[in-house]
């Protein structure tokens, strides 16, 4: 995904000459030139950070933000301090962490799945980059997968560059999601765009697909507070599968069942109507990762030590992630099979082929409850 790599680093090497050859292609549709740059050579982010006070990051978040930012980013982009990217590749940096090499091998496996399971590519579009959040201050751009502690990673994402003040964990959801708090992306110019992905440390986190797809079952169709996600999708989905369905649930969407959101999935007009709605859609489509590359793939089953290690890169001391708890881990993979089981061999394949190409690219095995033979 980017070009700025180390000279002496062989995969950033690589990296580069694959962008360069367009193996893996991050283009920008319309005519777009951008020079290659030597670490030495870093582009200057567009904007600097304004003056900003400094916020104090309570309880689990110990980090330098405001007029701080501004020195962490000159600093970088100056020299005198490496970028995330910088660290990742550097290979000064002593002995390779386990964690390190993890990552390095993901990137090859999605690198190799991409290759193989990908036919043809296309020109990206700035509406792809719809869900990749950026960081001008820290050099980071964070590709958002609902339902995969995407809300944690906005709160740590406002913390550091000083948009919310006091403990991020008490930042209301509403206020996370909110349109704009994080700039998207796509919001610039096709160069400042290839300028960022060029610089900046690229990352998501994904998630076992079905074991996603149960979590955002219960989050949106079974606890009480989704009112209006039920109003909007459940009585569609009431309206269209349920013969004969009563008037209180083709009012509020409320008691929609789990085969009955799974047939909506499967249902061709689905798609057809409109996109899937984030929270179900696939994460290679929301996120793109045979058109951009990423740096680091995180996985939702190793959250706390992932988010670790891309915290670490940024050089400030004491950061940490609000990681959920591994017995919650085991709860939703208990969840699923729970779900699953009352669904048929025939809708078990048919929803394992719409999702299968995140089983493919981010290395997921089939899940054991599933009856596909």
């Amino acid at each position: 995904m980017h070009s700025c790599l180390a000279p002496s680093s062989s995969e950033g090497q690589g990296m580069r000459a694959g962008v360069i050859s367009g193996i893996l292609p991050w283009r920008i549709s319309g005519p777009v030139s951008v020079p290659l740059y030597s670490t030495k050579q870093l582009p200057r982010t567009l904007r600097q950070t304004g003056h900003r006070r400094k916020t104090k990051c309570q309880r689990w978040i110990n980090c330098a933000v405001g007029s701080e930012n501004r020195a962490l980013v000159s600093g970088w982009l100056g020299g005198k301090k490496k970028s995330p990217l910088q660290m990742l590749y550097d290979p000064d940096m002593g002995p390779r962490s386990a964690l390190a090499e993890v990552h390095r091998q993901r990137r090859d496996l999605l690198r190799r799945a991409c290759s193989r399971h990908t036919r043809r590519q296309r020109l990206l579009r700035p509406e792809d980059l719809r869900h990749v959040l950026v960081d001008d201050a820290n050099g980071l751009l964070y590709c958002y997968v609902p339902k995969v502690a995407c809300t944690s990673w906005k709160r740590v994402l406002l913390a550091l560059s000083g948009r919310s003040r006091g403990d991020p964990l008490a930042i209301p959801a509403q206020e996370v999601h909110a349109p704009g708090r994080l700039p998207s992306l796509a919001d610039f110019s096709p160069a400042e765009i290839n300028r960022r992905l060029r610089a900046y440390l690229a990352f998501l986190f994904v998630r076992e697909p079905f074991e996603r797809l149960a979590s955002a079952y219960s989050n949106k169709f079974v606890r009480p507070y989704s009112a209006a996600f039920q109003r909007r999708y459940g009585t569609r989905i009431v309206r269209r599968l349920r013969p004969r369905p009563r008037p209180d649930a083709l009012a509020r969407g409320h008691d929609v069942r789990f085969a009955e959101f799974l047939a909506y999935l499967l249902d061709p007009r689905t798609r057809r109507d409109e996109p899937f709605n984030e929270h179900w859609e696939r994460a290679h489509a929301l996120c793109h990762p045979c058109l951009l590359r990423y740096d680091i793939v995180g996985k939702f089953e190793t959250l706390a030590e992932d988010a670790a290690f891309v915290l670490g890169l940024l050089g400030l001391p004491g950061l940490r992630f609000p990681a959920p708890p591994r017995a919650q881990a085991a709860a939703t993979h208990d969840r699923a099979a729970r779900l699953f089981q009352d669904i048929s061999p025939f809708y078990q394949q048919r929803l394992f082929h719409l999702y299968r190409m995140d089983f493919l690219l981010f290395n997921y095995s089939i899940p054991s409850y599933l009856r596909l033979h």
